[in-house]
């Protein structure tokens, strides 16, 4: 069964699914993860984090999922409730179960049939994900109570990633050096200017205006942006991000973090600075209370084949003159006879 199980830290909300009877996804609601945690699978590391913003009470309003639908594919989902509508957190958990709900019916489908190309199963597996959003979609409007959510998706096959984004959340691959090989355009108009050079990244970050998304999945109008497959190197690391993250760290800043060292240790970082600057207002730096979600990934290297060397084969000492048999004397081989 590939609907998998339900996880946080050991101090986030839990609801426990039916059965869990899979290692094949991994989904976090309202979490209250005080660090990040790691998790290694077929394709490389994933680091996660979930927490709620420091000046509420009420439920983290994010979600995320994490898929590994074959052992060629990996889906990572960050999920944000709209904040200032009823129902963020009920949104966002329909659509990181909805994925679990639709790869569960895609890894079955891809059991059924066996083995299949790697084309074949990477148009199967990006029409689970379109599917997965607007079914999502389609659920959030039947609420009826205006309730909304942003997602962030990223698809892995192999080497290759393609990402998938409706809203204001982060997605953006880097590399060691700190090129930025790729980055998701918020669907606002802060963003839209951004990316347009009407506005720098700090004008951007302090706008009047950077809390509106005017594209959403809960609403009848939303479409899904879905980018061209880029290689992801051994050294890259790709990250995604409710804005808990991105209104209160620079571009550059994130950049620099993450680009290296141990990914564990640099998410922490992130957060412990992302935190601190909600939790104190200095002027001129970010500030914004708000929950906060992380996936991070960086692909497994290969390790080096190392040989061991040989010893030294000892001299070998000149062979001793064989013996010459001893033969019997013709009397006592008579005897024998």
């Amino acid at each position: 069964m590939f609907f998998g199980s339900l996880f946080g830290s050991k101090s986030a909300a839990v609801t426990p699914v039916a059965e869990t009877r899979s290692d094949r996804a991994w989904l976090c609601l309202q979490g209250l993860m005080t660090a990040p945690e790691s998790r290694r699978l077929h394709l490389g590391e994933v680091i996660e984090y979930s927490r709620r913003s420091p000046d509420k009470e009420s439920p983290n309003e994010d979600a995320f999922g994490i898929f590994a639908p074959t052992d060629r594919s990996l889906i990572l989902v960050v999920a944000d409730g709209v904040g200032g509508r009823r129902g963020g957190e009920e949104a966002a958990r329909i659509v990181v179960e909805t994925f679990a709900r639709v790869l569960n019916h895609f890894q079955w489908r891809q059991s059924a049939r066996g083995v299949v190309a790697t084309e074949t199963e990477a148009i199967t597996l990006r029409t689970a994900i379109l599917n997965a959003i607007e079914t999502a979609n389609e659920e959030i409007i039947k609420l009826g109570t205006g309730a909304a959510s942003t997602v962030a998706v990223v698809e892995i096959q192999n080497q290759t990633l393609r990402t998938y984004h409706v809203g204001d959340s982060l997605i953006m691959l880097v590399g060691q050096r700190g090129k930025v090989k790729l980055r998701t355009v918020s669907h606002s108009p802060v963003g839209f200017a951004q990316e347009a050079g009407m506005l720098e990244a700090n004008e951007a970050m302090h706008h009047s205006e950077r809390h509106i998304v005017f594209n959403v999945v809960g609403s009848n109008e939303m479409w899904i942006e879905m980018g061209s497959p880029v290689e992801i190197a051994p050294r890259d690391t790709l990250i995604l991000s409710s804005d808990g993250l991105s209104d209160n760290l620079l571009e550059d800043e994130i950049v620099e973090i993450i680009r290296k060292g141990p990914l564990k240790e640099s998410v922490q970082h992130m957060t412990e600075i992302t935190r601190e600057r909600m939790e104190h207002h200095v002027e001129g730096r970010p500030n914004k209370p708000d929950d906060t979600t992380i996936l991070a990934f960086r692909r497994l290297r290969k390790k080096a084949v190392t040989r061991k060397k040989r010893k030294p084969t000892p001299p070998v000492s000149p062979a001793a003159p064989l013996e010459q048999p001893q033969v019997a004397s013709s009397e006592k081989a008579e005897s024998l006879v």
